[in-house]
């Protein structure tokens, strides 16, 4: 495994899930709710930022490897649905809508996952419309973790409508994704 600044935001953006998460199951009394809300948005966004830097530091400083590949989309997986969850419990965002981007975030790796194994990971490569999903996602989710109006926002509400569009979006890309990849599935189950 390599180990250079890149990977090792990655691996800092994987390590802030468990403060995000823990912040939230705090004994009652140790924060004060707006405090705590404030700190995993905060954390959530410098994670967020963490996805952007280790990438563009990758590329800018030629250190992009296999293992960064794998592991960064990995720790947007495991950051988002880990933030979706927290979010499931706090009754900040919908059931279903937490179920269609987590099943999207599954289905998506496997399909890359084999996609890969069969030597055309080509047609499942990121796309503008996976960005944008991902764009949204990162907004909106900080928002919900926030959940207080601020300067006269409604920040939990912009959070809510940003989710709602990552998860339109979310089931966009899921079915441009499958359609790109139909060919070898359709080639590979007859």
């Amino acid at each position: 495994m390599p180990l250079n600044v890149p990977i090792v935001l990655t691996w800092l953006r994987i390590a802030m899930i468990p403060l995000v998460v823990g912040l939230f199951y705090l004994p009652s009394g140790w924060l004060e709710t707006p405090t705590r809300d404030c700190i995993a948005a905060f954390a959530f966004i410098v994670a967020a930022l963490t996805d952007w830097l280790d990438g563009w530091l990758a590329r800018r400083w030629k250190q992009t490897s296999s293992f960064g590949a794998f592991l960064d989309p990995v720790a947007d997986k495991l950051m988002v649905c880990a933030a979706l969850l927290v979010l499931l419990d706090l009754g900040r965002v919908d059931s279903f809508i937490a179920l269609i981007i987590i099943g999207r975030e599954i289905t998506i790796s496997a399909l890359r996952e084999w996609m890969a194994k069969i030597g055309a990971s080509g047609s499942v490569a990121v796309n503008w419309l996976g960005k944008f999903k991902t764009a949204a996602q990162m907004i909106s989710i900080p928002c919900l973790l926030y959940w207080q109006p601020a300067y006269g926002l409604p920040i939990a509400a912009i959070g809510s409508v940003l989710l709602v569009i990552a998860a339109v979006l979310t089931v966009w890309s899921m079915f441009y994704y499958l359609k790109k990849a139909w060919p070898e599935i359709q080639a590979r189950s007859s």
